[in-house]
């Protein structure tokens, strides 16, 4: 079955957990144990309607304040797609979590509460979701039913998003626009009779119809390295294979490849996946290959098509969003994590900070502080083989690694 990966944005109160909620609930996704707390949570707070939100948020300070604070995964299915929501947090203070939990997603839905309309948190989302070049968006006006389902309010706002959408840098975005009211479950899975100005389709209907292209699909093959198969066993003894999952394209049976960074050349012999063999393996496969030659190959390295090579550098320059306490600046040292290459590295400068409400750069800041995005310049022990995000969105990708600590402080996108 198809998996659609989904995340959402909006600010403090715009309902997006409540959302989620009765795609649940509607789709008759919830356990239930869970609807029974759901019932007896409401009731206590002296509620007369289900209390949705609380289908997702997780911790105990997100249900005692109402607020999302970290990235939850939700999982439901349809009987013809299966589906993983990161309800994200919308404040401005949790902006790392909400770049992980987009990270990975093919579609985002942006919530706007129709009392307030295009606010400046909605610049923010939008601008993570171009950053992280996600290609579908929803924009989910909510609570539509607080402001008499009125027609000429979801115009004005779907206008003020179109002149926000102007500012974005990302032409192959499509954004749609659904009026709904996630309380009542207006247009949420089923229509509703209460906006017949309305004809479009429902989140849900939507979520349908969009293809599940995986999110790290690029036009060119990239095989980072997992591990090296070696089983030494009476009918293996002599087997080598090396294990990845295969990022853009596809891989044949034939096909000739590439080595890096060795720039040794080979051609593929077989195609495994457990103990079935395959002629070809398309993006998005975890699969086992081995080659005609016996090659010196590693954890790290990489497989790719002989007339498909990446850049090869040991100089780059990234957006990076920042998620440690301490700022980073220029001369600080930390471990690049590319795929599954890992190479020390240093800032050679800070060069700016990216106002995230498109209002442009600040060329006198040398430091990025938590949650702050900016461009930086990045000096390599040793070379990678990498592609600009926006060509390859896996290849273009890293993590900056605290050595003293092994947390990931920081997120960067290969310009």
């Amino acid at each position: 079955m198809e998996v659609l990966k989904i995340a959402t944005a909006g600010s403090v109160d715009d309902g997006k957990s409540t959302l989620i909620g009765r795609l649940l609930y509607d789709t008759k996704s919830l356990t239930d144990d869970k609807l029974e707390a759901i019932k007896k949570s409401s009731e206590q707070r002296g509620y007369d309607y289900l209390d949705f939100s609380l289908a997702t948020d997780g911790l105990v300070a997100e249900r005692e304040q109402g607020i999302t604070i970290d990235v939850a995964h939700i999982y439901f299915s349809t009987p013809t797609k299966s589906y993983i929501i990161a309800d994200t947090p919308g404040h401005v203070e949790y902006t790392r979590n909400m770049v992980t939990g987009a990270s990975t997603s093919q579609v985002a839905i942006i919530l706007i509460d129709a009392r307030r309309g295009v606010i400046e948190q909605t610049y923010r989302h939008f601008f993570i979701n171009n950053l992280l070049r996600v290609k579908n968006v929803i924009v989910a006006v909510n609570k539509m039913d607080l402001v008499d389902y009125d027609e000429t309010i979801f115009e004005d706002i779907k206008r003020d998003f179109e002149a926000l959408n102007q500012k974005s840098t990302y032409a192959e975005q499509q954004l749609s626009y659904i009026p709904v009211s996630a309380l009542k479950g207006d247009n949420v899975v089923s229509k509703t009779e209460t906006m017949p100005w309305y004809n479009g389709d429902t989140i849900l209907e939507h979520l349908e119809k969009l293809e599940t292209t995986d999110v790290f699909d690029g036009e060119q093959v990239r095989f980072p390295i997992q591990t090296v198969i070696r089983p030494k066993t009476t009918d293996f003894h002599d087997f080598r294979g090396y294990a990845g999952k295969i990022y853009g394209g596809s891989l044949k049976v034939g096909d000739t490849v590439t080595v890096l960074p060795s720039l040794t050349q080979s051609r593929i012999k077989e195609i495994y996946f457990f103990d079935q063999t395959y002629k070809e393996a398309i993006a998005g496969s975890s699969v086992n290959i081995t080659l005609e030659d016996d090659i010196n190959i590693t954890r790290g390295d990489m497989l790719v098509k002989t007339n498909e090579l990446p850049k090869v550098e040991k100089h780059i320059r990234a957006t990076v969003c920042w998620m440690d306490g301490k700022q980073l600046a220029s001369g600080a040292k930390y471990i690049i994590q590319h795929n599954t290459n890992k190479v020390l590295s240093k800032i050679d400068a800070v060069h700016n900070v990216i106002a995230t409400d498109y209002s442009g750069v600040d060329i006198t800041k040398n430091q990025l502080a938590l949650n702050e995005i900016g461009e930086v310049s990045i000096r390599l022990s040793k070379p990678i083989y990498y592609d600009a995000y926006k060509n390859h969105k896996s290849n273009g990708a890293f993590i900056l690694i605290d050595a003293h600590t092994n947390a990931t402080a920081g997120v960067g996108f290969i310009n």
